[in-house]
């Protein structure tokens, strides 16, 4: 009787009490155990996502399938991280591609794909066309090559800040041309990349007030 009593409390409770509540969850693997109690916790998990603005992969074992299933309950989102750490987001190409669908990334003004090496100039550039509003990029440790870079340039005139860290197959064409397509460009991060001091001149040249960050 007293169970069953606890249960009848805890299903009077409303859906915008229980997204608020769910809102607080930082952990995927409980906001996938309240999911599962019932539809109504289902649907509060749910609510709970679109009020978030921001979600971070980072650390969390994630694919492709499982990251864009929450990214497109999202509605509100401005910031997305799934970089890669150590037991971090594995994602793909096929990963980005299905993320670009999601109605939250033309209003994202934030994102770090730092460290996937998994993804290539094909999904980046599918994502990247998408990702009007975005204002941060991290890129730093991927394989990209110019061709992201110019995508980036041609999509994202409102960027502020760009991590290239490390992006070895980016060369002094994309920076120019990233730095002249972008006006509001602020700084840019090119620690490990294999391009001439000159070209640090040229980016200077173009933008007087760019900051160019040499190390991490």
């Amino acid at each position: 009787m007293g169970r069953r009593n606890e249960e009848a409390e805890i299903e009077r409770l409303p859906i915008d009490l229980l997204a608020h509540i769910f809102v607080l969850l930082t952990c995927f693997k409980d906001m996938a155990q309240a999911s599962s109690v019932c539809r109504k916790w289902k649907q509060g998990v749910k609510q709970s996502l679109a009020r978030r603005e921001r979600l971070s992969f980072a650390g969390w074992k994630m694919d492709d399938e499982s990251t864009t299933r929450l990214v497109r309950h999202a509605y509100n989102l401005k910031e997305l991280d799934i970089s890669k750490s150590r037991w971090g987001c594995q994602i793909t190409d096929n990963g980005l591609y299905q993320l670009s669908s999601a109605k939250c990334i033309s209003n994202l003004s934030s994102i770090s794909l730092w460290g996937m090496t998994g993804i290539t100039d094909k999904g980046v550039v599918q994502l990247i066309s998408r990702a009007a509003s975005l204002q941060h990029l991290n890129i730093g440790g991927t394989f990209i090559t110019n061709e992201s870079v110019f995508a980036i340039a041609s999509s994202c005139p409102n960027l502020k800040t760009i991590v290239l860290w490390g992006c070895r197959h980016v060369t002094e064409c994309g920076l120019l041309v990233l730095v002249k397509k972008c006006p509001k460009l602020k700084s840019i991060n090119v620690w490990g990349m294999r391009v001439p001091v000159d070209c640090f001149i040229g980016l200077i040249t173009i933008s007087p007030s760019l900051q160019i960050q040499l190390g991490l």
